[in-house]
């Protein structure tokens, strides 16, 4: 087996289990949307608005598992089973605190951050039933990103599938009984997918238990390690902030384009979401591979792992876009009956196909920095492309564009611009090699 060979493998052996577990979480989404969707535009709006708000606090914590996996990698890496196993129960133990704490608060300011979006009538009656009812479920989410970050570190992808698809599985039954059986209409949605994360949670507590028992690791946490992952994750969480704070600043200035285009705006945010995961199966491989063979000193394997990936990222955003780009005028029509949001969503997704290159680029680079543990440039590099994105939306927002017209600009700033800068700031870092620490953590 050629050298090149061996890394094409390696690489598959986790990115193609990665991509059927990372696809579940968008797979929830899309789920959610049709069978909202189907209650009718404000119900969709309404879930909508509440899943930007709710994606932002969960985004903000996939430090979780962002954190834990390189940790876990570069122990692996360096011979230390020990050690990566402490890594992970002290991320679980993190993720439960955060949890609680996060989903009180939630429910308590339900109103005032769903009125900060702007809804007003139905839609913001729905939005804040659907926040509310999610809640449960956000502590269950935070406990499956430390869960599935041990997993990666580990180097397995494999069984983090196994859970994703069959909690994807349970949440479309829940979600059809509740909503339609029981006419929980949003609520009986958001019961649905809490009660689905809750399972798999349940599975990753067990696993991360059973393995620290078995290999002698004290179930207990240690405020040492819980404090080196807070430090790292307070770096990854601004990176993530300054992401969410795009996402949600673009949710603004579409909710002031009216109903229609706010509906077709969270289908088409739903869509990237799926092929954004989807993409992103190669820089969880990078995250398990470059963590590994950085904690093993192996800086001239992980370059190698490095330009493999990115080629292939890349062309999987060519494939992913050509696709997205047949299907758009079809697309609509799973979601919603309404015309007016089937026309307006195949615009936003044809320009939505045209990023999907540039994504692909974006999200390997992604991985592998994270994977490496450069998180602080990871952060500052994100104020930097929210800076160049603000004019960009300031001048879609101050056009008083609207209906199609208003979205497709939109969608040009979001898909075309600031993942061009995402792509610019990634692609500088990794051309150097200042971001190659060798050794375990």
């Amino acid at each position: 087996m050629t050298g090149t060979q061996g890394h094409a493998r390696e690489i598959l052996r986790l990115a193609v289990p990665a991509f059927g577990a990372l696809v579940a979480e968008p797979l929830f989404l899309l789920a959610d949307s049709a069978i909202v969707g189907h209650l009718g535009v404000a119900q969709l709006a309404g879930v909508g608005l509440a899943s930007a708000v709710l994606q932002t606090a969960v985004g903000l914590m996939v430090f979780l598992a962002y954190s834990t996996t390189p940790a876990v990698a570069r122990a692996i890496g360096d011979g230390q089973l020990g050690k990566a196993l402490a890594a992970g129960r002290d991320g679980v133990w993190l993720a439960l605190l955060l949890g609680v704490l996060l989903a009180v608060a939630g429910f308590a300011a339900a109103e005032p951050l769903i009125d900060l979006m702007g809804a007003e009538g139905s839609v913001r009656t729905f939005a804040i039933d659907y926040f509310r009812w999610s809640m449960p479920g956000l502590v269950a989410m935070l406990l499956i990103f430390a869960g599935t970050g041990a997993l990666r570190g580990l180097q397995d992808t494999r069984t983090p599938l196994v859970v994703a698809t069959a909690g994807f599985a349970v949440n479309i039954v829940l979600n059809l009984w509740l909503v339609y059986g029981l006419g929980m209409s949003v609520v009986g949605s958001a019961v649905g997918t809490s009660l689905a994360q809750w399972a798999m949670a349940g599975v990753y507590v067990v696993m991360v238990r059973r393995s620290a028992v078995r290999h002698g690791v004290s179930l207990l946490p240690s405020w040492r390690g819980i404090r080196s992952t807070t430090r790292v994750g307070s770096w990854l969480m601004l990176r993530t902030l300054s992401l969410r704070a795009a996402i949600l600043a673009t949710v603004l200035v579409v909710t002031a384009q009216g109903e229609v285009n706010l509906a077709a705006h969270q289908l088409a945010m739903t869509i990237f979401s799926f092929l954004a995961f989807a993409l992103d199966a190669l820089a969880i491989a990078a995250q398990a591979l470059i963590g590994k063979e950085l904690g093993a000193s192996n800086a001239d394997r992980a370059r190698l792992l490095t330009r493999t990936m990115i080629r292939w990222g890349a062309g999987f955003g060519v494939v992913t876009g050509l696709l997205l780009a047949a299907a758009a005028p079809w697309a609509g029509v799973l979601f919603t009956t309404d015309p007016e949001v089937q026309q307006v969503l195949t615009i936003a997704l044809w320009i939505l196909a045209a990023g999907q290159p540039i994504a692909g680029y974006v999200f390997v680079l992604d991985g592998v920095l994270i994977g490496a543990g450069d998180a602080r440039y990871l952060a500052l590099a994100g104020l930097v492309n929210l800076a160049v994105y603000a004019p960009l939306l300031a001048g879609v927002a101050l056009s008083g564009a609207a209906g199609s017209a208003g979205l497709a600009w939109l969608w040009v700033a979001f898909a075309l611009g600031y993942m061009a800068a995402r792509a610019v700031t990634l692609g500088l870092r990794a051309r150097s090699d200042r971001w190659m620490v060798l050794g375990s953590a």
